[in-house]
């Protein structure tokens, strides 16, 4: 319940403390809403001195204090509203046909000013669920959609005006862990005043003794940081799990695109031919050595008989001179 913005209010600043509650941030100051009161009271003089500045009227209208404003930190409506269209933001009065009405058309809006006398309040939806950020409440209160529209209606009748506000709110941490994390109450905040009675809210009451609207206690604080801070790591763990995904996602990708691009370029290199064996190889070079080896072999001997068969010739040509010389049988021809 206290990952969304709930400010401590001073004085009866309520009207600051609910444009805040109502954007989730610290948008607006005290001095922010002043000047914008003191525009207004300029604008409306100006309007008033177009009739005369010594007319009655104006006189009237200058002896009166500001209606924007006032010393104990009200503002009005159109202060309210001047600040709303600082964002973009415009106010319409919700009346009770909109109560008569089917429930669902409340639900499309998403956030709700209510005003009674010098007291404001805020009801948001955040996530998708609703919230009465009331700074009399020690705590914010959820508000289920069956209950919204009871709820609006019973404060009409108590006297409040009810203003649904419209536009481009801006983006805010409440509403996006609301998103992941719907919260769960199961015990409702209580009144202020209540708490002071019982003594159990003692100190949460002196702290807001100075105007009747206060913000949360010092427990429900302490227990909305807690909140806060569960919140804020489940919305990193979910952050963190989802980049590990992409990544994975990324990595696998990158797997698949190289092993495709392996098989094409696989595809278009030729085929090797096979390598040979080494015991092969070995063999054929000592069949070609060998090979040699014996033509060497082979031409010696001949060489080496040449000589011999010369001989024998020579012999026979000495014991018969009358017959012809023959040539040899091998080798090269011999000489007589």
């Amino acid at each position: 319940m206290g990952s969304y913005l709930v400010t401590d209010q001073e004085g009866s600043l309520c009207a600051q403390h609910c444009l805040n509650s109502l954007l989730q941030g610290p948008y607006f100051t005290a001095v922010d809403l002043s000047t914008l009161a003191v525009q207004l009271d300029e604008a409306e003089r100006l309007r008033m001195a177009e009739g005369g500045i010594t007319s009655q009227e104006y006189q009237r209208f200058m002896e009166q204090p500001s209606g924007n404003m006032d010393d104990s930190g009200f503002f009005s409506i159109q202060v309210i509203n001047s600040a709303l269209g600082v964002w973009g933001l415009e106010m319409a009065p919700v009346n009770a046909r909109h109560f008569q009405r089917s429930h669902i058309e409340l639900l499309k809006e998403m956030a709700f000013i209510c005003n009674y006398k010098e007291h404001w309040l805020t009801v948001r939806k955040l996530g998708n669920q609703w919230f009465n950020l009331n700074s009399l409440l020690s705590g914010p209160e959820l508000i289920s959609d069956t209950y919204l529209s009871l709820f609006l209606a019973q404060l009409q009748q108590e006297g409040y005006a009810i203003f649904a506000v419209r536009g481009s709110f801006p983006e805010c941490e409440a509403d996006q862990l609301l998103r992941l994390m719907p919260a769960v109450q199961n015990e409702r905040p209580r009144l202020l005043s209540e708490l002071a009675a019982s003594g159990s809210g003692r100190r949460a009451a002196e702290s807001h003794s100075q105007a009747h609207p206060g913000g949360p206690s010092g427990a429900a604080e302490s227990e909305s940081t807690e909140e806060r801070e569960n919140l804020r790591r489940a919305l990193e763990m979910s952050q963190q799990q989802m980049d590990e995904e992409d990544e994975q996602a990324d990595l696998r990708r990158a797997i698949q695109l190289s092993m495709q691009g392996a098989s094409r370029h696989h595809a278009l290199l030729p085929a090797e031919p096979e390598a040979l064996d080494a015991e092969e190889l070995r063999r054929k070079r000592q069949m070609f050595f060998e090979k040699q080896q014996q033509q060497q072999q082979k031409e010696e001997s001949e060489g080496s008989m040449t000589p011999d068969l010369c001989a024998e010739g020579s012999l026979a040509s000495s014991s018969s001179p009358e017959e012809e010389p023959r040539a040899p049988q091998h080798g090269k021809p011999g000489t007589g």
